[in-house]
């Protein structure tokens, strides 16, 4: 669960819809400047191969379904707990990960991109000098957290499970003539990165975890922060866009990376008041509660919007 408070309320979005907002970004991705999905190199059916980047951006956090339907509560307020206090717990972490790379066994592709998430975010805190192509835009700023004491040897048996895994979807791939060139460097980084990217955009409209470039973090599409190493035509030209919000609800990306100018999208939030008692069980304030609709608009400038 997402959980932002602004107001003195909680804002919640549910991971399996901040993962949609991040398909619709990558379904929109693609203009005279940036190359779509797909299109990063020259490969058979890039049209399909667009299909499975999409649906794995749309579908990378698809592990945390079970959890969002019976989520653990904080203590404080008896509401979900956000994404950053979960994370602590690396085994329940990788269990997410470990559900959500079993859910769809006829999509290799899918998986072998969803599974780099993982390999990446859990990679960096184990290297002292990452590529900067290999930072999540949680991390643009500053570097993050080591693993806890005592858990690198937790950490290094999931990555081996990870490369196991990659391997034998690797193999499905390779077996196929339309396919095999999908896992080849320079289809499979941009692919791998653009999950990354999306997914940090993605976070900034819908939590208050990307760090904004000055001042503290607001969160819901208020901040303005840069998405780094941005594949744009293909895996050896990237770039740096600028989001920033310019007004309530109205942010401007900077070069622009969309098909349509301006990008309308929407995302179901609910609201709880942060000094409401929670008398009844969190189940039936969930359910009780209607979802509000947040609605951005994304465009090239000002005048765009």
């Amino acid at each position: 669960m997402l959980k932002t408070k602004k107001d003195n309320q909680f804002w919640l979005v549910t991971q399996p819809d901040h993962g949609q907002l991040a398909g619709t970004f990558a379904a929109h991705w693609g203009n005279q400047r940036f190359h779509r999905l797909g299109e990063f190199s020259s490969v058979a059916n890039p049209s399909r191969l667009r299909s499975q980047a999409i649906f794995a951006i749309a579908q990378h956090d698809n592990g945390w379904i079970e959890w969002e339907a019976e989520p653990k509560l904080s203590k404080d307020d008896r509401l979900p707990a956000d994404l950053s206090e979960m994370v602590r717990d690396q085994q329940d972490g990788m269990d997410r990960w470990r559900i959500g790379l079993h859910r769809f066994p006829d999509a290799p592709y899918a998986n072998l991109l969803i599974s780099q998430h993982p390999r990446l975010l859990y990679g960096i805190r184990k290297t002292e000098n990452p590529e900067p192509v290999d930072i999540h835009p949680l991390f643009w700023k500053e570097r993050p957290e080591p693993l806890l004491p005592g858990s690198e040897e937790m950490a290094d048996a999931f990555l081996d499970e990870l490369l196991g895994l990659q391997q034998g979807w690797r193999k499905t791939l390779a077996a196929d003539e339309e396919t095999r060139t999908w896992i080849d460097p320079e289809t499979l980084n941009p692919h791998a990165r653009m999950l990354q990217v999306l997914d940090g955009l993605s976070l900034g409209f819908t939590s208050s975890l990307i760090p904004a470039r000055s001042g503290e973090n607001r969160g819901l599409g208020q901040d303005t922060y840069e998405l780094r190493e941005v594949p744009r035509t293909s895996w050896d030209d990237r770039v740096t866009i600028e989001v920033r919000s310019v007004s309530e609800n109205r942010v401007v990306l900077d070069p622009y990376p969309f098909d349509l100018d301006p990008l309308v999208v929407r995302v179901p939030v609910k609201v709880f008041d942060a000094d409401a008692p929670a008398e009844e069980s969190f189940q039936t304030r969930w359910y009780s509660l209607s979802p509000e609709l947040l609605e951005f608009r994304i465009g090239s400038s000002n005048s765009a919007l």
